[in-house]
């Protein structure tokens, strides 16, 4: 019995311990999990502005780590106060206001994905250049050109602070900082927190929030000052500089970024008074009584917003108003470009990014249109874009397309933006998105420019296309936003139209876009989407939309009736369901005429003897040295036109235009893609001149459909790109589209001569060397360190056979690398032709290269004419070349003769004299003639045959006109 009341003492006592336990571990999963919850909550920030980082994970490792379970299991006091301590430690540790200056400053120095193309060596700090800021009210801006802007310094950050004469100091500034879109409003707030955390500025100030009006408009539900401060910024949850006592709030400085984006409503019968910072309420109606300055009076206000919204605040409420102006003069942009295009990952600067931005700073000096668009910030960053992807492409680099520039960059300045509804409206996102609302103007617009190859537009034209057909209230609302805010973002004056209007030469104003290809870009985005619809396109989707409620309402109908009325009556409602099938076939013949019109705009025939689009592109950043051609107004070539096209149907950019409020579905794709991969077969199979199939592959490159690519490229057999100005991402292009092909595809030629290669463009071109029989590079200037790479990039190849280094530039050194690198192209169809004629190679490594080509068991020609060798080095390679007891007796050419007969390959050598004598060094050509001449004077008098005579003079009197040619062009 005894033992039994022990036993049972024992269980009771066991039990209530694991009781104890057992509330111990869910009192700290309850404690942890709350936290955890309380941080996520404050992470709701503007989707747009920078995230926290995870630091709740290094917080969790010290509770949860297997060292520190034990004593919390086993503390008298149990586990909460050792939670609690924890917790105090890690938020007590250091200052609020410190801890909120670290996170503003991970969070703000965030930068976007786009951002990256530039080499992810940037900060804000070395990238920020400052715009004008001038102190104007918006009744002073209103009318004002670019141009006429003027000359005043640029208020500092500091200054925007002063308070004006007369303005109590108890008493909170609101200021409010206003400018088009594109002005680097955002920017601006950016680099003013990352300097009041980093202590450089606004040192009147101990605490600076900034607010995301974006983020603000979507919050519903009421809430106080405090809470709101506290679930954006927990560490400032119990700050006693918004308790509104003592006039703390004198040290606080609040930030509303873009606040065009809430609905602010300053009647007092409609937004209540409020003076507690703890009362809960709207955050429409917190913002409205913090700029009345009944909450928190002594606090200050920033508020940036567009032109449009700035009669949202009355004019009682601001106590000072500043109009951002971009960038006003050229040495602002200088400084820009500077920032970003000669930002390297060493400290040893780019030659090749200091002569860009030196002939971009002459295109600037000249008061060009380039000058005119740059006054923007944003169009700035798309010069800086575009040109470093011209120019310094990385193969390391991720996949970047000219289509996804553009993309990127309308969606950094109008990702999220939407024109303004009333209330309660039941627009739809494509109704209501900005970028949509550009596309069906501007867009337009832009599409009839290029149809009819304009690219000047009167103010007539502007108010026919932009502002046409408007009937609503609504309409015309969202219309003179638009006017405010985005019109002067895409089109501006013409600069010579503005000179001329004032020398008196015309006497109406015409506009233009403010870079040329955003036209292109703007009318290829307005087909792409389907906004040029035909009236039978219209039609049949209104009648579809109506006969398709209506079948539904009378099939239901019909389904009651049915069962009384025999279904032969109501046979007449299915054909109402014809309507939808109509729609669908006419949707696809849309799809079949975009297709038709991607490949007839690309192939135009007045546009084949044009530059490439890249080099256009870059014409129209750095402009054109010298004369520049006098062009028909009416006559502009739009060649980028459809390669926007097929860029816009990639999936990349399709997820961006998504986010702008531009919709392309899969299934349009798809049928764009099939009725387009025919027509571009069919013009592949044609002999393309090198421009316009450069175009090609351009086009390719920005559709990122490999497949597509792929049958394309089937039908090619050669790609003659010879005079095209290579760049590195010509030769990305160049490269990528090849590794598309399939694997059994070998061109019979891949021409890359004059190409204007250098040595480092070879280590792009690696995988192209591997999908032709003949490569050539000729005339480049490839020298020894381009030999290096071509010899490394050419090891293991099986599929080469001809192989033409014609005056590149090789030396003995090279030529006797080429001789080394001989024994790695062996195969039973290894390469059985080289030519190295015109260069710098010596007798000694001619010796050495003809020996490496004895030995290997394919290569049977080998030129060596017009290269430095003496009478004797030419007889020992003509003797050697002929030597019956070596392995093989490979073909060398040296001259047009061989020893006292004529070469077989006179012709040849003449015809390659006569294509680039005037390209060549004349007198290096006119000397090798001469030696011809030599030769061939010294072979006849020891020719007996008398026919053979004849044919050396027939081949001396070849020479000669050669000569004269070469003396009657010598300037």
């Amino acid at each position: 019995m005894w033992l039994c009341r022990r036993c049972a003492g024992v269980y009771s006592w066991r039990r209530m311990r694991w009781k104890q336990r057992a509330t111990s571990y869910q009192t700290i999963f309850t404690s942890w999990k709350d936290l955890k919850q309380r941080h996520f909550s404050s992470m709701d920030m503007k989707r747009t502005w920078p995230l926290e980082p995870h630091w709740h994970q290094s917080l969790g490792m010290a509770l949860w780590r297997p060292q520190m379970r034990e004593p919390l299991l086993s503390s008298a006091s149990g586990p909460v106060p050792v939670l609690r301590a924890l917790c105090f430690s890690a938020s007590v540790a250091a200052d609020p206001i410190e801890i909120h200056k670290q996170r503003l400053k991970l969070w703000f120095s965030h930068l976007p994905q786009e951002e990256k193309q530039f080499g992810g060596y940037f900060t804000p700090e070395t990238m920020h250049i400052d715009p004008l800021i001038l102190e104007r009210k918006p009744a002073e801006s209103r009318g004002i050109e670019r141009s006429q802007i003027p000359h005043h310094p640029s208020l500092s950050v500091e200054q925007l602070f002063d308070r004006p004469p007369g303005h109590p100091s108890e008493r909170g500034m609101n200021i409010m900082l206003y400018g088009a879109v594109g002005t680097g409003k955002s920017t601006v707030v950016r680099k003013l927190v990352l300097d009041w955390c980093a202590g450089t500025a606004l040192s009147q100030f101990k605490l600076l929030v900034p607010f995301s009006c974006e983020d603000l408009s979507q919050s519903k539900n009421p809430t106080s000052l405090r809470d709101l401060v506290g679930r954006k910024y927990l560490h400032l949850r119990r700050t006693p500089f918004l308790s509104g006592e003592a006039q703390q709030a004198q040290d606080v400085l609040f930030i509303f970024n873009g606040m065009e984006r809430m609905r602010l409503n300053f009647r007092i019968a409609s937004t209540e008074l409020c003076s507690d910072p703890n009362e809960a309420l709207p955050t429409g109606t917190l913002m409205v009584n913090l700029l009345r300055k009944y909450l928190l009076p002594e606090a200050t206000i920033l508020v940036t917003t567009r032109l449009s919204a700035v009669e949202h605040i009355p004019k009682k409420y601001v106590s000072r108003y500043m109009q951002i102006c971009g960038f006003n003069d050229p040495e602002s942009q200088r400084s820009y470009f500077t920032s970003r295009l000669l930002q390297q990952a060493t400290e040893k600067l780019n030659p090749q990014a200091e002569s860009l931005i030196e002939l971009l700073y002459l295109n600037l000096q000249k008061e060009s249109q380039l000058a005119f668009a740059c006054y923007l910030p944003s169009y700035c960053w798309l010069t800086c874009a575009t040109l470093h992807f011209l120019h310094f492409t990385d193969t390391q680099a991720p996949i970047r397309t000219l289509t996804g520039i553009f993309t990127s960059f309308l969606r950094l300045n109008f990702g999220g933006e939407v024109l303004e509804v009333n209330e309660g409206s039941s627009s739809a996102i494509e109704q209501s998105s900005l970028m949509r609302y550009v596309v069906q103007t501007v867009g337009k617009l832009a599409f009839d420019g290029v149809t009819k190859r304009r690219t000047r537009f009167t103010e007539e034209e502007l108010e026919q296309w932009v502002g046409g057909k408007t009937k609503t209230d609504e309409e015309l609302q969202q219309l003179s936003v638009f006017r405010n805010d985005v019109l002067d973002f895409f089109l501006v004056p013409c600069v010579e139209n503005t000179k001329l209007l004032e020398a008196g030469d015309v006497t109406k104003q015409r506009y233009v876009f403010a870079i040329p290809t955003m036209q292109e870009y703007l009318a290829a985005l307005y087909m792409v989407l389907g906004e040029n619809k035909s009236a039978l396109e219209r039609f049949s989707r209104d009648m579809s939309m109506a006969l398709g409620q209506a079948g539904e309402d009378l099939q239901s109908l019909g389904n009651i009736l049915s069962k009384f009325i025999p279904l032969r009556i109501f046979a007449v409602f299915n054909l109402l369901r014809l309507a939808p099938n109509l729609y669908e076939r006419v949707l696809n013949m849309t799809k079949g005429r975009i297709a038709r019109t991607m490949a007839a705009e690309m192939f135009r025939s007045e546009d084949s003897f044009n530059e490439d689009v890249l080099d256009q592109v870059e014409q129209s950043l750095l402009g054109v040295q010298g004369p520049q051609p006098r062009q028909e107004l009416d006559m502009k070539s739009f060649e980028l036109y459809p390669i926007f096209m097929g860029g816009l149907l990639h999936y990349g950019n399709r997820a961006l235009l998504e986010q702008l409020g531009c919709h392309i579905t899969s299934t349009a794709v798809a049928q764009i893609t099939h009725g387009l991969t025919r027509r571009l077969a069919q013009h592949g199979q044609k002999n393309l001149p090198p421009t316009e199939l450069m175009d090609l592959l351009l086009f390719l490159y920005e559709f990122q459909n490999p497949r597509l690519t792929s049958q394309v490229l089937s039908s090619l057999k050669t790609i003659n790109l010879s005079t095209i100005r290579m760049t590195p991402i010509k030769c990305f292009i160049l490269s990528w589209v090849l590794t598309c092909s399939p694997r059994r595809l070998l061109l019979d030629e891949l021409n890359l001569s004059s190409c204007h290669l250098r040595s480092e463009m070879l280590e792009m071109l690696r995988s192209a060397f591997y999908c032709t029989h003949h490569l050539k590079l000729c005339n480049n200037p490839l020298l020894e360190s381009g030999a290096q790479h071509l010899l490394e990039g050419l090891q293991g190849n099986h599929s080469l056979k001809r192989l033409d280094l014609m005056h590149t530039g090789l030396d003995d050194s090279a030529a006797r690398q080429l001789a080394v690198h001989l024994s790695d192209m062996t195969s039973p169809r290894g390469l059985e032709e080289l030519n190295v004629a015109y260069n710098d190679i010596g007798d000694s490594a001619a010796l050495k290269l003809v020996a490496a080509c004895q030995k290997h068991p394919t290569v049977h020609t080998v030129h060596l004419y017009l290269n430095q060798l003496s009478e004797m080095g030419k007889q020992s390679l003509y003797v050697n070349g002929s030597d019956a007891g070596a392995t093989r007796r490979p073909k060398v050419l040296t001259s047009v003769t061989e020893g006292v007969d004529l070469s077989d390959a006179w012709p040849r050598i003449l015809s390659i004299i006569r294509q680039n004598a005037t390209s060549w060094d004349r007198g290096r050509v006119r000397e090798q003639l001469l030696d011809f001449l030599r030769d061939l004077e010294s072979s006849q008098r020891q020719q007996r045959n008398f026919l053979k005579k004849y044919h050396f003079r027939r081949v001396e009197k070849e020479v000669r006109e050669c000569l004269r040619t070469l003396d009657d062009s010598t300037p």
